[in-house]
């Protein structure tokens, strides 16, 4: 008989305004409250956890750029610094060969065997043909190194990372050469046409 009347005993526990609509109204809206507060506060952890992970992804992005760009810049510096040592040098070797063609060149242009005759034209054209195998000696040797340079240019050029950019496929270089090549075997005709006209008069 004790153990039918405990659980009617205990609903009767609450008091009258705990189980009063009031209260269970007043419950239930505390309640959704914080499930507002909740969810607000989950709103508020994601966004931390996407700028979080925005900053990580930028963070990598820096380092992966930084550690690429310290490995390029490193490289061009050591590249540059070669390269300077050999620019110096090539302005020095295209100085004294400017001097030494201009030189040359002005010997030809003002050679003039019409007031020399006997002893002393057989002298002046032995001089002359000596100048000419000088030049041409020199020119020889000359320019390959010249080109040698502009190769180690373009080999440099493309150690950085570019390429020619030659639409027809030569450079300034193919064609200086190649005018010079042209042109020069024709002036030596010509000189040696010349002081063969001079001889037979």
């Amino acid at each position: 008989m004790s153990d039918r009347s405990r659980p009617s005993q205990e609903s009767f526990d609450l008091t009258e305004d705990e189980i009063s609509p009031e209260h269970l109204d007043s419950q239930v809206q505390r309640a959704q409250e914080q499930i507002i507060a909740l969810k607000r506060q989950q709103e508020q952890i994601e966004r931390q956890k996407r700028e979080l992970e925005e900053l990580s992804r930028r963070q990598d992005q820096l380092q992966t750029g930084r550690a690429e760009m310290v490995e390029k810049l490193t490289r061009a510096l050591v590249v540059i610094e070669r390269e300077q040592f050999e620019t110096q040098r090539r302005v020095e070797m295209l100085q004294s060969v400017r001097e030494s063609f201009s030189q040359h060149l002005q010997y030809f242009e003002a050679l003039d065997l019409r007031g020399f005759e006997g002893p002393d034209l057989n002298r002046e054209l032995t001089r002359s043909l000596s100048a000419l195998d000088d030049a041409r000696m020199e020119y020889t040797r000359t320019i390959p190194r010249i080109s040698e340079h502009a190769a180690e240019a373009h080999e440099t050029a493309s150690e950085l990372g570019y390429g020619s950019d030659s639409s027809s496929g030569h450079d300034l270089m193919y064609w200086l050469k190649a005018g010079i090549g042209f042109t020069l075997p024709l002036a030596i005709v010509g000189l040696l046409i010349f002081i063969a006209l001079l001889l037979k008069k």
